[in-house]
């Protein structure tokens, strides 16, 4: 991510986002950490305050953390297992890497017509018959919200469509909803993808 208006807004909102999340609310974490081999190595791409890096480090996995944001670094950082570092979604160059890929709530801030490669540096990260968690905002189109933060929303057709170009298939889908920094409740879609 890029984007400087997004970005600006998680400086100065670090700590509210921390307090936001709920790393135990998500089903979806118990599902990738599940599919991972013991001790395996994971890539927390779009960590934020890394909550949910931590919950993966207490559950004996190695992790490495990145975000654009060096305020939300810095609250990942801190987190006993979390090795953090600051980058953005062009920075993962890594091959056959990680057991796992978690990009919960973060690759939604890069542009639709960037996703594409977003996606085949993930798929290329990945070990073979590694797992790649992603959850978006479900919708159609781009915008911003009402903190100004940059938004792309996808379709589950879309995704799935988006996720085989790449060489990954999904196995399971779960959806939710939930109320963001901005205050408003918007759906989510969440899949579980293998290579």
């Amino acid at each position: 991510m890029s984007d400087e208006e997004t970005l600006r807004v998680y400086a100065q909102k670090a700590r509210d986002y921390e307090a936001l999340a709920r790393p135990g609310e998500y089903p979806t974490l118990t599902s990738f950490i599940a599919a991972l081999p013991e001790g395996g190595d994971v890539l927390d791409l779009g960590c934020g305050p890394g909550l949910e890096a931590a919950r993966m480090a207490q559950a004996g996995l190695r992790v490495e953390a990145m975000d654009a944001s060096p305020e939300m670094v810095a609250l990942a950082a801190a987190r006993p297992g979390v090795a953090a570092r600051q980058g953005s979604f062009d920075d993962l160059c890594a091959e056959r890497r990680y057991d796992g890929v978690w990009a919960s709530f973060s690759l939604l801030h890069a542009p639709r017509a960037d996703m594409p490669r977003h996606l085949a540096a993930i798929a290329r990260a990945l070990r073979p018959d590694g797992v790649l968690s992603l959850t978006l905002k479900e919708g159609q189109g781009e915008a911003r919200d009402r903190l100004g933060r940059f938004y792309s929303y996808y379709t589950e057709p879309e995704l799935r469509r988006l996720l085989a170009d790449v060489g990954l298939r999904v196995d399971a889908v779960a959806r939710g909803s939930g109320t963001g920094l901005d205050g408003t409740s918007s759906p989510w879609l969440s899949v579980l993808a293998h290579g």
